[in-house]
C-alpha cells in the first residue's frame, strides 16, 4: 500500500480556505543516526546553530498585557525578561545583571517599573536602560564605560504569541512562520488568557518529546483509553521553515478501534459538550463528527460568537501546528494547548516539557469548559487569577492528566533504547511524516555552511 498521510481526507468535500490543503513535500527516506538523541557534541551543535540562531516562543501576549507585565522565559542554559513598554511594544533582556551577572528575577511572571539588582541595588528602566548604579563614585569612569545597560535580544508578536531570538540578524518572525500564521490567528489567542501552566523534567532528549508529540501512530499502543474518540487517520501539511499541521479528529474511534460505528461514551461526552443529546441522535459514529460542528456552529450563532472564520474542521479537531525548532500547538475555538520542549543545559538525555493551556472565557449561558480538557473544578477559567507555574522534577509523575503521565514514563524507555548498539536510527512511516519534516529541516540547520 503506498500510504500518503495526507489520503485521509478528514475535511473531505471542504471548499473552506483553512482546510486547504499543502503542496507535498517529500523528504526522502534517509535513516539518521541515532546519536542525535544522545550525543553532546550534537547537543552543543543544536544550541549555538539553532536555539541561538532562530526564532523561540517565549510565551502568550496575554501574561505582557499592560505596560510593566513581564515574564521570564528559561531555555537552555539562558533567562530572558519579557516586558511590555509604555508605547506598547515589547522589549526582552538578558535576565543578567551587567555588574556581577546575578539573575535580575527569579519568578516566572511580574508587572513593575524597573527592574533592581537583588546583589547589589543596580536599577534598569523597562527598556534595559541603567538608571542607577550604587555608589558611583567608587567605580573609574574606565570601568562603567564599557556598559552598564541590560544585553537586550530580538522579540516580536504574533498570532498572540511572544517570540524571541538571539541573533540581531534573524529574519522577520512572518517570514519564519510562513504559511502557518493567519491559520494561528484565526483562533485569536490573544483573546485567551493562561488557565494552566506546567512545568516537568523528564529523562529523555528534547527531541525525543517533539516526536512523541508529532504524531498519533502510537494512540492506540501508548493511550488506548483515547481509542473510541480521538482517530489515528489524520490529515497531515507540511510547510517550509520546518512548519507542520494535522488534523487529528476528535468524536470519531481509532481505526484500531474494534467498534468502528457505535456511539461510544467518549463520542456520548463531545456530543453531549456541543448541545447534542447522544441518546436521541439517529445517526452512528460516522456522522457525529459532522453533527458536532453543526451544533456548535448553530450553538455560536445563538450566543452571538463569530464562528463563521473556522471551518468544520477546526469546530471538531485538534488542529495541530508544529513550530520549529521546538513547540507544538494544539488550537480548538474555545482553548489552545501550547506544548515546548526545552533542551537541558548540559546532558542531552534530559529536556523540559512545558504546557500552558489557554481558554477564552465567554460569560454567557450554554458556553461551558468543554469536559474533553478534563479540568479540575478549582481552576479560575475566567481570566480574573493568573495561575502560578507547577513545576516538577526529574523522576516524579508531571500530573498533567493521564495521557502526559503515560507519555512521561514511556519516553525514559525510548531514550535507552536510543543508546543501543543495537538501534540503527528511527524508521519513520508516513503516519510519522512531521518527524522527518522537523529532522530534516534541524539537520539543515546544522549543516555546515558550503564552501561556494
Amino acid at each position: 500500500m503506498n500510504y500518503d498521510a495526507r489520503s485521509w481526507k478528514v475535511h473531505a468535500g471542504s471548499s473552506h480556505a483553512f482546510d486547504t490543503a499543502a503542496p507535498r513535500i517529500d523528504n526522502g527516506s534517509h535513516r539518521p543516526d541515532p546519536s542525535r538523541y544522545t550525543d553532546p557534541a550534537v547537543a552543543a551543535a543544536e544550541w549555538e546553530q539553532v536555539f541561538a540562531k532562530t526564532w523561540l516562543l517565549a510565551g502568550p501576549s496575554s501574561d505582557v498585557r499592560d505596560e510593566g507585565d513581564w515574564m521570564k522565559f528559561d531555555i537552555g542554559v539562558e533567562s530572558f525578561i519579557i516586558v511590555r513598554l509604555a508605547n506598547g511594544g515589547l522589549a526582552a533582556h538578558y535576565n543578567v545583571c551587567p555588574h556581577r551577572g546575578s539573575r535580575l528575577v527569579t519568578d516566572d511572571l511580574g508587572s513593575q517599573n524597573s527592574f533592581t539588582c537583588p546583589f547589589h541595588s543596580w536599577e534598569f528602566d523597562l527598556e534595559g536602560h541603567n538608571i542607577q548604579v550604587t555608589d558611583p563614585e567608587t567605580f573609574r569612569p574606565e570601568v562603567l564605560c564599557h556598559g552598564t545597560d541590560l544585553s537586550s535580544v530580538r522579540v516580536e508578536e504574533a498570532a498572540g504569541l511572544v517570540f524571541i531570538s538571539m541573533n540581531p540578524d534573524v529574519g522577520p518572525l512572518a517570514e519564519h512562520l510562513g504559511a502557518i500564521l493567519p491559520m494561528l490567528e484565526t483562533y485569536r489567542i490573544d483573546d485567551m488568557h493562561v488557565i494552566q501552566h506546567r512545568r516537568s523534567d523528564w529523562a529523555a532528549n528534547w527531541k525525543g518529546g517533539i516526536d512523541a508529540f508529532y504524531e498519533s501512530y502510537h494512540l492506540h499502543a501508548i493511550h488506548p483509553q483515547t481509542m473510541g474518540i480521538i482517530d489515528d487517520r489524520t490529515h497531515i501539511d507540511l510547510y517550509p521553515n520546518g512548519m507542520s499541521r494535522q488534523f487529528v479528529p476528535f468524536a470519531q474511534p481509532n481505526s484500531h478501534f474494534a467498534d468502528q460505528e457505535g456511539i461510544n461514551p467518549g463520542i456520548a461526552m463531545l456530543m453531549k459538550d456541543a448541545g447534542l443529546d447522544p441518546d436521541a441522535f439517529e445517526g452512528d459514529a460516522t456522522h457525529s463528527r459532522a453533527a458536532i460542528a453543526a451544533a456548535k456552529r448553530d450553538r455560536a450563532a445563538r450566543l452571538g460568537l463569530d464562528y463563521q472564520r473556522f471551518s468544520d474542521a477546526q469546530l471538531t479537531d485538534s488542529t495541530i501546528f508544529g513550530i520549529f525548532p521546538n513547540a507544538q500547538i494544539g488550537c480548538h475555538p474555545e482553548a489552545v494547548f501550547m506544548h515546548r520542549f526545552k533542551p537541558h543545559a548540559d546532558d542531552p538525555g534530559q529536556f523540559t516539557y512545558e504546557t500552558t493551556i489557554l481558554y477564552k472565557h465567554v460569560d454567557v449561558d450554554g458556553y461551558n469548559v468543554p469536559a474533553w480538557m478534563g479540568l479540575s473544578e478549582d481552576i479560575d477559567v475566567t481570566g480574573e487569577t493568573r495561575p502560578d507555574v507547577v513545576h516538577t522534577g526529574l523522576g516524579v509523575p508531571p500530573g498533567m492528566g493521564e495521557v502526559l503521565d503515560q507519555d512521561s514514563d514511556l519516553l525514559p524507555i525510548v531514550q535507552a533504547g536510543a543508546r543501543s548498539r543495537g538501534f540503527r536510527g528511527p524508521l519513520w512511516g508516513e503516519q510519522e511524516a512531521r518527524l522527518r519534516h522537523f529532522h530534516v529541516t534541524l539537520d539543515r540547520w546544522l549543516a555546515p555552511p558550503s564552501a561556494g
